[in-house]
């Protein structure tokens, strides 16, 4: 009986064990994931502003030659 009892609790704890591996590995990754989507969107924001700057310069532009008519 003390035999099955032990095995049991062997099992329960590399169950246990192998769950907290797959936990720490799923919040590594969901990290990684994180860090590289906040990295996106800093690029497309940097994308955003500069495409906004460059149209208010044609819109100045534009402004300018509806101006000189």
């Amino acid at each position: 009986m003390d035999k099955n009892i032990g095995e049991q609790l062997n099992k329960a704890y590399e169950a246990y064990r192998q769950a907290c591996m797959d936990r720490d590995h799923a919040v590594k990754e969901l990290q990684q994931k994180t860090e590289n989507y906040m990295q996106q969107i800093r690029e497309q924001q940097e994308k955003i502003e500069l495409q906004n700057s460059i149209i208010a310069e044609l819109k100045s532009q534009l402004a300018a030659l509806n101006a000189n008519r």
